[in-house]
């Protein structure tokens, strides 16, 4: 698996990402980007009490819902490592946000997508947070839009069940698509993390992503026994033009090619050219240190750099091993 990082989006299936683009391009915007998107440490001095965690653009304020009430927008994917950030002040600024909005009603944006186990909160936290949330700013949160909620989401939940009321469990909505929030919001003045859109929405819902998907589900029919699977090139041209297939949503007969190692090279370049590896850049150093780790505590190692991973990585990188150990083990079979 490649750990260089790449400094473009993958070709593959940005169908969604493509078209929040047009969308607000024809509107006479431009998308989002690391650089355009506004942080709210843009609206403190650099002086203020809460600069060093604003700074970060964890919370913002944006947009409208379709009942004109305020967004506050928390993305974890903008949480630093923990050791970077004090998540005592976190609460205390978000807290400082919510009071200059809570004496109306008002709608919050939950981006689940980028918490890890390098930055998420102790449970004590949480369970703080939540108490230190009264009456004065659950009365008029009118609705909590929880967006990609994971397995993680769901446990939380069992947990806190006893603590939550009925009454506030009734706000929460879980969206499982960012086209679900175009029902309940104003998309458009919406501002969404790049890493948000790139995640899950571009693979049109699913956690394999349809490229992985129907590239292995081929090299597993015809390509076992290949000799040099994944070792030899293909044409460039071929490779455009698969490229281009997929970016138009567009059917791959890989028979058409006549050539196994086609495949093969459309599945090792969309991991190639992923905005961020698979092992995640913060998981690089760990992942390069594994080598060096006496050898019988390798295993354990990468047991817990592996279940360290967000949840979508860990899956892609389980099927795709299962996937290399299947061709693997074919190839030593082969007499």
């Amino acid at each position: 698996l490649q750990l260089i990082p790449s400094l473009t989006a993958p070709h593959f299936l940005f169908t969604e990402l493509q078209k929040d683009e047009e969308e607000q391009k024809s509107a006479g915007g431009s998308p989002p980007t690391p650089a355009s998107v506004p942080h709210e440490a843009s609206y403190l001095d650099i002086n203020h009490a809460y600069y060093d965690v604003a700074r970060h653009g964890i919370i913002q304020v944006t947009g409208d819902d379709n009942y004109g009430r305020k967004l506050v927008v928390f993305s974890c994917c903008r949480m630093p490592p923990s050791h970077q950030l004090n998540h005592q002040k976190l609460l205390e600024y978000l807290k400082y946000t919510l009071d200059q909005y809570v004496e109306s009603d008002y709608t919050v944006v939950y981006f689940h997508f980028g918490l890890r186990s390098t930055n998420k909160p102790a449970l004590k936290w949480l369970q703080r947070a939540y108490k230190e949330f009264d009456r004065k700013y659950k009365k008029n949160l009118k609705a909590l839009y929880v967006v990609h909620p994971t397995s993680f989401i769901k446990i939380l939940w069992n947990i806190f069940r006893p603590l939550i009321s009925h009454k506030f469990g009734k706000k929460v909505t879980y969206v499982n698509y960012l086209s679900e929030l175009r029902d309940h919001l104003n998309y458009d003045q919406l501002v969404i993390p790049p890493e948000v859109i790139s995640i899950k929405d571009k693979n049109q819902g699913a956690v394999i992503p349809p490229v992985v998907k129907y590239t292995v589900s081929y090299l597993k029919r015809k390509g076992l026994r290949t000799e040099g699977l994944f070792r030899r090139s293909a044409t460039v041209q071929a490779i455009k033009e698969i490229q281009k297939l997929y970016n138009l949503g567009k059917p791959v007969n890989y028979d058409d090619y006549d050539d196994i190692h086609v495949p093969a090279v459309i599945l090792k370049t969309f991991l190639r050219e992923l905005p961020e590896p698979l092992l995640t850049y913060d998981l690089y150093e760990q992942v390069h240190s594994i080598t060096s780790v006496e050898s019988s505590l390798r295993v354990s190692q990468c047991k817990e750099t592996v279940e360290s991973l967000p949840e979508h990585n860990y899956v892609l990188l389980k099927y795709l091993t299962c996937f290399l150990h299947m061709v693997s083990y074919s190839i030593e079979e082969t007499p």
